[in-house]
């Protein structure tokens, strides 16, 4: 018995001619390039999802600034890549420099310093962070706590009789401090004659229709939670 002949593979045919593409076709390349852009569409789409525009994981928190001191703001952002970080105080942007720091603790923590707190770092402050998918903001406030003085206090006075004196002082504190006058030691009970004002900065005791016995040592005493402090000056009338 023979062996039989190996079968050979049959020779490739011809794909119908309704199943080849021509190249050339200006309909077959308007065809590719809407394929290509639903790709390109698609996988913009899968980076977006992956990647993403930066979210804010752990907002700002208000913080309290001690005159003298720093202040610290912290938030926790999405990891994103090369994000562009900017800083601003009621709206004006804030440049990194001595006064106030842009800090990168780790790779989804950003942080900024305000150093040498003082009563004019109170206020609201943002933080905008963007990437090429998008932006994300969050904001708070420092609030600055300045502990009481008498930065100018009341002048000594001399006064004619009938005359209207008043005795000024310049204040300063935050919190807004307690204020009162003594007269040799006592306190000023106020009637429509002799009273004080108290006003941002500043508070004026006024005597009005002066006489004698309203010569003497008035003390003007402020205080907050922080400090205490007390001048004084000496009227004379005659």
């Amino acid at each position: 018995m023979s062996k039989a002949a190996p079968a050979k593979n049959p020779a490739p045919t011809a794909p119908p001619p309704e199943c080849t593409l021509d190249t050339n076709d200006p309909q077959v390349q308007k065809a590719a390039i809407r394929i290509q852009a639903s790709y390109r569409g698609q996988r913009s789409r899968k980076e977006l999802r992956e990647k993403g525009p930066p979210r804010v994981l752990e907002p700002l928190k208000d913080v309290v600034l001690i005159e003298g001191s720093a202040a610290k703001l912290t938030c926790r952002i999405s990891a994103v890549r090369d994000p562009f970080i900017r800083w601003c105080k009621d709206g004006k942007e804030l440049r990194d420099g001595p006064k106030y720091r842009y800090v990168f603790e780790d790779p989804d923590v950003v942080a900024l310093v305000v150093r040498d707190g003082e009563l004019a770092d109170l206020g609201q402050y943002s933080i905008n962070v963007t990437n090429p998918f998008g932006q994300c903001s969050d904001s708070a406030r420092i609030l600055v706590e300045v502990p009481t003085k008498i930065q100018k206090g009341p002048d000594n006075t001399k006064a004619l009789k009938g005359a209207t004196v008043m005795l000024t002082a310049e204040i300063l504190g935050e919190p807004a401090p307690d204020v009162g006058w003594t007269k040799d030691g006592e306190d000023v009970e106020e009637d429509d004659r002799v009273f004080f004002e108290i006003g941002t900065t500043t508070t004026t005791l006024t005597i009005r229709r002066a006489t004698p016995q309203d010569s003497g040592k008035y003390e003007v005493y402020v205080e907050n939670c922080l400090g205490r402090d007390q001048s004084f000056a000496h009227v004379d009338v005659a």
